[in-house]
Formats: structure tokens, C-alpha cells, sequence
């Protein structure tokens, strides 16, 4: 294969437009951190953190999975199990991610460096999580919850407590939807002795946990809002979150999974970029 075909497969591979996910939330807090737009050096360091992060976590993911990904019927096309990528080079990818993601946190302050090795491991943990619990789920939202206090921590160099409540906010979301997402590999997940929450409970059951992991993420970006004094754009932001989070879910049922993909990729990415455009303005406006 050459470079540029394994590149693009790389690309496919880890993913790298579902970075939309955390990132937006990642810089809420460093423009609340900021108070507006922090230096072009600080940001573009946060960037590379950001994507270097979720790059070692995607691929490390797809490492540790390749065997039961062969014998998922939905993920054994994936490039290890088909073949388009050897375990050899996605573990390297891995570690240059992981080698890209030290290297911007030492850039950005010395918190931030020390910091770095706990982030990686909750990164790389998730991916064997659902080995041994049913709550994995919880686990990938907190690995995507960190970014707002790590950005924080990137512009001012310490952790505002303030800034965990959009941590726990961030885990739930993906928590939730996560659930979801789930709930399709549910055979699969029974016959390979893989732990979810749809499988412990039933897929109706998990879709019930999914709603109340997202009606108490709308309750904590409420939380939120109040804690950092939002002003009227900040709190349609908010509300604006809570319409979609419903329109989410109002397309998907435990009968019908067709729309998932829609409801878990196009919708959340959505959600994600609608709340930071509407806070950046509340920024703006009381600035």
C-alpha cells in the first residue's frame, strides 16, 4: 500500500473527524479559561494536544479490538481485521500519537506535563473496560469528559473546580449516547462475553439509562451556566442542547436502530458545536 493510500486509511481508521465530539467542549473552557480568545501559541498547542489524544486512544482501540472486530459482522472491515493495516504499524501510530500529545503538553505549562501520563492511561484504559464492566460507557465519557478541565488547565496553568461540573456533563453525554451506540452490537456482545449495558439489562432498559444520563447532563450544564454567570446567549446554548439531545432521541427506539449512526455521529457533533458558537457569543458579549 502506498503512503498516501495508508495514510488515507489511517485517517479512516482513528476516525479523525469525530474529533468534533470533545473538542468544542475543550474550547468552551479555554475561552471561559481565557475570557475570551487566549494567545495563538496556547490554542494551537491545545489543537495538537487534542487530536494527538484522541488519535492514540482511536488507534490503540482498534489494536486492542482487532480480534473481536474480525468476528463482528459491523466492524470486521476495519483495517486490521481486513487486513489494510498491520498490528505493527497501528501500534507505532499509537505511540507517535501518544510521543505528539507529551511533547504539546510540555509546551503549554508545567501542570499540563505532569498531567499528560494520567490522561494517556485513562485514554488507553477504555479500551478494555468493557471486558470486565458494564459501565465502560461511563469510562469513554470521562476520557473525552477531561478535555475542558485539561484545556483549563492549559490556559491558566491550574484546575478551577468549577470547570469539573462540564467534565461530569461531558461524561454523561457521551456516556449516554454511548449506551446507545451499544445497543447494536448487543448479540455480539453476548456470544463474545463482552460486558455493556445493554447487554446487563436489556436494550429498552439501556434506553431508559441513556435518557436519564442525558436529562442529568442537561441539569449540570444548567449547573454550569449559573456557575459562570451565562448571560442570554449562553443559556439558549444550554436549551438549545436540551432541544437536540430530545430531537436524538425522538429518531431512534429500541425497535428501530436504523438511525443510530445519525443520531450518534451527525446530531452529537451538532450538539457539541451549537453549545460552544452560543457560548463564544456569551463570551463575546460580556467581555
Amino acid at each position: 500500500m502506498g503512503l498516501l493510500a495508508k495514510t488515507r486509511t489511517t485517517m479512516e481508521m482513528i476516525k479523525w473527524e469525530h474529533s468534533i465530539f470533545a473538542l468544542p467542549f475543550a474550547l468552551t473552557a479555554t475561552l471561559l479559561a481565557a475570557r475570551g480568545l487566549p494567545s495563538w501559541r496556547t490554542l494551537a498547542w491545545i489543537l495538537v494536544a487534542m487530536v494527538t489524544a484522541r488519535s492514540c486512544a482511536m488507534a490503540f482501540n482498534r489494536w486492542a479490538d482487532a480480534d473481536l472486530d474480525a468476528v463482528n459482522p459491523r466492524t470486521r472491515s476495519r483495517a486490521i481485521p481486513a487486513g489494510l493495516l498491520t498490528r505493527r504499524f497501528v501500534l507505532g501510530f499509537t505511540a507517535l500519537m501518544a510521543l505528539g500529545f507529551i511533547v504539546a503538553s510540555a509546551e503549554l505549562n508545567r501542570l499540563t506535563l505532569y498531567l499528560a501520563p494520567f490522561a494517556l492511561a485513562v485514554l488507553l484504559a477504555y479500551s478494555y473496560m468493557k471486558r470486565i464492566t458494564r459501565w465502560s460507557h461511563l469510562v469513554l465519557g470521562f476520557a473525552l469528559g477531561i478535555a475542558p478541565a485539561a484545556a483549563w488547565i492549559a490556559v491558566r496553568g491550574s484546575l478551577d473546580p468549577r470547570i469539573l461540573v462540564l467534565t461530569a456533563a461531558v461524561t454523561l453525554w457521551v456516556g449516554g449516547f454511548d449506551v446507545l451506540y451499544a445497543c447494536q452490537d448487543f448479540e455480539h456482545d453476548r456470544a463474545s462475553g463482552l460486558h455493556s449495558l445493554p447487554r446487563a439489562i436489556g436494550i429498552p432498559a439501556a434506553f431508559w439509562a441513556a435518557r436519564i444520563m442525558h436529562l442529568s447532563m442537561l441539569a449540570l450544564l444548567a449547573w454550569f451556566g449559573h456557575l459562570f454567570n451565562f448571560g442570554v446567549a449562553g443559556w439558549i446554548g444550554v436549551a438549545a442542547a436540551g432541544l437536540l439531545l430530545a430531537y436524538e432521541h425522538s429518531i431512534v427506539s429500541p425497535r428501530d436502530l436504523r438511525r443510530l449512526n445519525a443520531a450518534f455521529f451527525t446530531m452529537n457533533g451538532v450538539i457539541a458545536m451549537v453549545f460552544l458558537a452560543f457560548v463564544a457569543t456569551d463570551v463575546w458579549l460580556q467581555r
